[in-house]
């Protein structure tokens, strides 16, 4: 948590704060959907795009000129520190991320490295420092990182997965060495995690996309938990907001909620009230329009949007944001239109300015 009271919307609004509007960005808001981004894609690969701090500064800012977002969040994805670890990871046009050398035994987890991240990920700490440069105080920059449990799966797998199986049955059968890849997990993530705030990140994200889809109640506490919350611990001490993003968790969103963060990001799957009320209003709380909204009308897509702040009724520590990532199909106009609504319904103007 902050020391000083911030004045960026969007950081007062992590802070449980009172803002003069509900603040707002969006997962995966320097992407596809947008044309100049596909401009210097067909040029770079993705993998070039994220280690070249050049590149990865100028996708990550694309939104920012573009739109009126609150916050900016750096270019890059959660599987190159895969990379630093000895795992081959390729982005296959049509497929996705694919790990050529996936995990497959114990002995596989035994080899896996745990560098600095001043090695391994130095073109994206590089993007942070011409980013955050760039912005300065007036639109905070979030860093982010990818969850053990998430990452772990995209070792395991080899990809992305429907069913979890490999992963699931090695967590199973190989409870020890399940336990000794979360600690190499955890180390590196920390390590880059803390780096990236270093390097000028004003709040951090870790996204556990995969954990809510795979495992019940009772898997996640038992295989996951621990780790998220020795990571949020290793944290704790940094003065940046940290949110917790998971997605499908809504059964057991309180074990998620208790690994820790500073702010509790949700998907689409519960109304965003109920969520909070189970996780308690005194924590922040970012989130939850369903992504395909922005392919809709303006119509249907505002009244959804009405729903999410009806819900929360104007209390302090929310902000607006998808439930997951924007689909490539959106169209840019549905992008600027919902930024610019949020700001003009919730617009209250604080009488002697905020406290």
């Amino acid at each position: 948590m902050m020391n000083a009271a911030p004045a960026s919307r969007f950081l007062r609004a992590c802070a449980g704060l009172p803002v003069d509007a509900t603040p707002i960005w969006l997962m995966r808001q320097a992407g596809r959907y947008m044309r100049n981004y596909l401009d210097v894609r067909a040029k770079y690969s993705m993998l070039d795009c994220i280690h070249t701090p050049e590149l990865a500064a100028e996708l990550t800012l694309q939104p920012i000129k573009a739109f009126e977002m609150d916050a900016a969040i750096i270019f890059s994805d959660i599987l190159p520190p895969l990379m630093g670890m000895g795992l081959n990871l390729e982005f296959v046009k049509g497929e996705g991320p694919v790990l050529h050398n996936r995990l497959e035994r114990p002995y596989d987890i035994d080899r896996l490295a745990t560098p600095p991240a001043e090695q391994t990920m130095s073109g994206t700490l590089g993007a942070i420092k011409l980013v955050s440069a760039e912005l300065g105080h007036h639109t905070p920059l979030i860093g982010f990182a990818g969850a053990p449990f998430t990452l772990a799966s995209y070792a395991i797998e080899g990809g992305g997965s429907k069913t979890y199986q490999r992963t699931k049955t090695l967590m199973y059968n190989e409870p020890t060495a399940w336990q000794r890849l979360m600690h190499k997990l955890v180390t590196v993530q920390a390590d880059y995690m803390r780096k990236q705030v270093q390097a000028g990140a004003a709040a951090l994200q870790l996204f556990d996309s995969w954990a809510g889809h795979a495992l019940g109640r009772l898997d996640y506490i038992h295989y996951v938990q621990p780790f998220n919350t020795q990571l949020f611990h290793m944290l704790a001490d940094l003065d940046v907001p940290l949110i917790n993003f998971s997605t499908g968790t809504s059964s057991y969103i309180e074990a998620v909620a208790q690994c820790g963060g500073t702010v509790l990001s949700v998907d689409w799957h519960m109304p965003i009230d109920e969520v909070w009320t189970r996780v308690g209003t005194d924590r922040p709380i970012q989130g939850n329009l369903d992504p395909i909204a922005l392919l809709s009308n303006w119509r249907e897509l505002k009244f959804r949007a009405d729903d999410v702040l009806d819900r929360i009724a104007g209390r302090p520590g929310h902000i607006f944001n998808l439930g997951h990532g924007i689909f490539k199909e959106t169209p840019v106009d549905n992008v600027k239109r919902l930024v610019d609504y949020v700001h003009e319904r919730t617009l209250t103007p604080p009488t002697g300015g905020w406290a």
